[in-house]
């Protein structure tokens, strides 16, 4: 799908073609580099291990090895798709954005045409039938419902008309922790709720922290992300509200299932994520909401660790 000059599809399409340039130099890539970017593979391997730690919180019998990997790469393949249909989609917001001009919809590196909403719904198609086969219709749902709220419902939806829009997205995330423990057994635990209503509240303050760093790229693009609509202040302090109460609740999932090396990950990685998130709230810049944008990367990252290694510590003692 190298861009050869093909018709956008629609008049969202031709707004965006109408921006192609010729990628300057810095901007080349390689196929590598060019999938990860496009189907945000990144932000796509953390959500599939989200996954895998719903499956290691949730009571039940383990499964086998090729149903753990099959999920896993099928709830990978949903983000990948969503992700890529994000950037299709908003191919013209991304020409209006700094950060985000160089992606290969906007640069015409890739054509913007009616062949990837094909191509991105039978990938979906695909991961949703190999959950489905390899473990069960619930965790297929799950498969299907965290892209299809990312794509649809904060993509089409909400992104461009409400400052909730990352809010009510971050549901995207929740729905791969519910694949992962209903991979299990349908009937979802306490502790799998509760982590997938951590992954709801951290999904905000995230993404708020990013808006913060680049909230001229936002308003330049019109995009009503929190700090745009209400100021860095107002969002500084919602991130601060996040941050305490989504770590609060992480430490207290240390009272269901997960045991001591759960308890000390989530411990170190909340007081790292809340340091930075007070410094946000006192004095909101593009320093400060970086480092508390790359705070809370670490904080999930010790929270899915501490409790995928509590997990295989419960495995490996019987």
């Amino acid at each position: 799908m190298q861009a050869v000059g093909s018709k956008p599809a629609s008049g969202r399409g031709e707004a965006a073609a109408g921006a192609r340039r010729v990628p300057a130099a810095g901007e080349k890539t390689g196929p590598v580099r060019l999938v990860f970017n496009l189907f945000k593979l990144r932000i796509g391997i953390v959500i599939a291990i989200t996954a895998l730690a719903g499956m290691a919180i949730q009571p039940g019998a383990a499964l086998a090895g090729w149903q753990i990997a099959v999920l896993f790469l099928a709830v990978l393949v949903s983000s990948a798709s969503a992700g890529a249909f994000n950037q299709y989609y908003e191919a013209d917001l991304d020409q209006r954005m700094q950060r985000t001009r160089t992606r290969p919809f906007v640069t015409g590196r890739l054509a913007h045409h009616r062949g990837w909403p094909l191509v991105i719904a039978a990938m979906t198609l695909l991961a949703v039938l190999a959950a489905w086969l390899a473990v069960n219709p619930y965790a297929a749902l799950y498969t299907f419902l965290g892209g299809f709220f990312y794509a649809i419902v904060y993509t089409v939806w909400l992104k461009r008309r409400t400052w909730w829009n990352i809010v009510i997205g971050g549901l995207a995330g929740s729905f791969a922790v519910l694949a992962g423990a209903a991979a299990v057994t349908p009937g979802l635990s306490p502790e799998a709720l509760l982590l997938a209503l951590i992954l709801f509240l951290w999904t905000p303050p995230h993404f708020w922290s990013l808006a913060i760093a680049f909230r001229d790229d936002y308003e330049a693009a019109k995009v009503p992300m929190l700090p745009v609509v209400k100021g860095d202040r107002v969002a500084g302090k919602a991130i601060l509200a996040h941050a305490v109460v989504l770590v609060a609740l992480s430490l207290a999932m240390a009272l269901l299932r997960p045991g001591w090396i759960y308890l000390a990950f989530a411990a170190v990685g909340g007081w790292y994520f809340v340091k930075y998130a007070l410094r946000v709230a006192a004095n909101p810049n593009r320093k400060t909401a970086m480092q508390c944008f790359h705070a809370s990367l670490i904080q999930l990252s010790l929270v899915l660790l501490g409790a995928l290694l509590d997990a295989a510590v419960r495995a490996a003692l019987g």
